[in-house]
């Protein structure tokens, strides 16, 4: 299967404008965004866990990130409460699900491959003070790829040029890009040599973004 697997083109997805379709678990959900592959691809999506509900146990091969955005999401490492960031390197394993229930935004198999730092963040916790209106966590850096997270005064504006491509998700708030109102759940990626200029709306913003991690974009290697 392939989604939005152009990485030279830019794309923009009001993804509570998506449909949920079926995982192959039942009560977990998703929304994809891109994926190359089939069940084992590089894979972006918005994840619904109902209430009680499980994924069997596994390994992730490739790596995965993911953010909560509601709810509790629950593992044998512990609970992850809403506005948890989380990097589960190549190697690990868990079998995740949720009693409460929960939505995440998670990436599969875009890690570098010898990478095994693994942590969870919360995201407000690691904002520094706000510079022109805009307060900004650095959640992840490495050779490939920047993580950070933005809080966004109203009316405030935010610029990224850095090179490798960006992608950002609205988790609260709006913001206003190329003349284009996202709200939140709004995912936007562009290529690399291309920059991210958003204005929040009246409302401010929180938004994730990770920037250079698209040119490294591959379809994963099962053995």
């Amino acid at each position: 299967m392939e989604l939005n697997a152009d990485f030279k083109e830019r794309v923009v997805i009001h993804s509570d404008q998506l449909e949920w379709s079926a995982s192959p678990m039942p009560g977990v959900d998703r929304r994809m965004l891109d994926r190359i592959g089939g069940e084992v691809a590089r894979a972006t999506s918005i994840v619904r866990y109902a209430p009680n509900s499980k994924f069997s146990a596994h390994t992730h091969t490739g790596g995965e990130e993911f953010i909560v955005l509601d709810g509790v999401f629950q593992d044998e490492h512990g609970d992850f409460p809403e506005g948890a960031y989380v990097r589960n390197p190549p190697t690990t394993s868990h079998t995740p699900g949720s009693e409460p229930g929960c939505t995440i935004f998670v990436k599969l198999w875009q890690f570098d491959m010898d990478d095994r730092r693994q942590f969870r963040k919360t995201m407000a916790d690691e904002l520094n003070a706000a510079t022109d209106g805009v307060a900004t966590a650095l959640l992840h850096s490495d050779e490939r790829e920047v993580v950070t997270y933005h809080h966004i005064d109203a009316g405030a504006v935010l610029h990224k040029s850095e090179p490798g491509g960006i992608e950002m998700l609205v988790i609260g708030g709006s913001v206003v890009e190329n003349g284009e109102t996202l709200g939140k759940g709004a995912w936007l990626r562009l290529p690399d040599g291309h920059e991210l200029n958003v204005t929040a709306g009246n409302q401010g913003a929180k938004v994730w973004i990770k920037t250079g991690h698209l040119v490294h974009a591959k379809a994963p290697v099962v053995a």
